[in-house]
């Protein structure tokens, strides 16, 4: 039966990891990960600073085949190329298959919205991003706003 949820679990291929004493296997969300059973509403991850909650988000994010700086999948960027090779060691249960979704991080929107704006400002085919979705003074707000964020994926309760 496929579940509803987008995503029902993560597990850690641990047999495949060589050692735990190197990055990102070291962070403690990863060191003692073996499965994550997602809640069919929302699930939270909760931790200390530096303890891998957003690298596993990220991680997940990649095995979904989601941009490691945010965004969807077929809008792909790269400032650099900072992201782990922990989703290479992730075995994601899906439920649900989508075509649509989206990686929201706040550490990198500042360079996704930079990126809708040199496409837009760069012309071509179609109407510009931003003034074809939204008002342009919201965007902008919500640009501000959004990049004086430090963590959207701050408020979680898996704890880590």
């Amino acid at each position: 039966m496929i579940s509803s949820q987008y995503i029902r679990q993560i597990s850690l291929r641990r047999d495949a990891i060589d050692d735990f004493n190197r990055y990102p296997f070291s962070l403690p969300a990863v060191h003692h990960l073996d499965t994550i059973k997602f809640h069919p509403k929302v699930t939270y991850f909760v931790g200390e600073n530096g303890s891998g909650k957003s690298t596993l988000l990220e991680a997940i994010a990649v095995s979904m085949g989601f941009n490691p700086e945010g965004g969807t999948r077929n809008f792909n960027f790269s400032t650099r190329s900072s992201h782990s090779q922990l989703s290479d060691y992730l075995r994601v249960a899906k439920g649900l298959r989508s075509r649509d979704g989206f990686f929201l991080r706040a550490e990198s929107f500042f360079n996704l919205a930079t990126n809708i704006e040199d496409l837009d400002n760069a012309g071509g085919l179609g109407p510009p991003i931003i003034s074809h979705n939204d008002n342009s003074q919201q965007w902008h707000a919500c640009t501000n706003s959004l990049s004086r964020t430090h963590n959207l994926s701050s408020p979680r309760t898996h704890p880590f």
